[in-house]
């Protein structure tokens, strides 16, 4: 009975505790509309590394997504990738382009299937280093479907303070949503 009164005194007095490298929710969005981009912007130098979940849908055609760091469109972006539907796997890279690779997305024609993405961005406030991203990504179009890994580089050292999603062609549609959050030192 100790460890059950001692979990409600902490939580009457605010102090509840959190494993370190727990995970804070820095912000949300599900869109109501069909949307152009997603961005999170003045997001705070206060962790370690951030995370970002989604799950979306084109409004207009079935394609994949990217994302850009304080609106840098330059060709400063490096992306690898592991692809593979059930049948066959493909590898590559892109070197110098002006985007990272964000995510699967399907076609809002398929109105239960999105496709979802789960994307670490390492280390996004250390300025002595180019931040790194790690993404697992998915979809599946009643059957046929894919699945990525995949790695990228901005080759930049300033810290990430704004990101953009933006899809690779069409819009984001009605019903998608994003949420980063932001992950405590250990």
């Amino acid at each position: 009975m100790a460890p059950i009164l001692g979990i409600m005194a902490s939580q009457v007095t605010g102090h509840l505790w959190a494993p370190s490298g727990a995970y804070d929710s820095i912000a949300t969005t599900t869109l109501s509309t069909a949307t152009a981009s997603i961005t999170f912007s003045s997001i705070p130098a206060t962790y370690t590394h951030l995370q970002i979940r989604a799950i979306a849908q084109n409004s207009s055609s079935n394609t994949y997504s990217n994302m850009r760091f304080n609106s840098d469109t330059a060709t400063n972006y490096n992306n690898h990738y592991l692809d593979g539907d059930g049948s066959s796997a493909t590898a590559g890279a892109n070197v110098s382009d002006n985007k990272l690779y964000f995510g699967y997305i399907t076609v809002s024609t398929n109105t239960n299937m999105f496709g979802v993405m789960v994307v670490d961005i390492l280390d996004y406030a250390n300025t002595n280093k180019y931040k790194t991203i790690r993404l697992l990504t998915g979809k599946d179009m009643n059957g046929s479907g894919v699945v990525e890994l995949g790695s990228g580089a901005w080759r930049n050292t300033n810290a990430v303070t704004d990101i953009t999603i933006i899809p690779s062609a069409g819009n984001f549609a009605q019903y998608s949503s994003f949420a980063l959050y932001g992950i405590k030192s250990a």
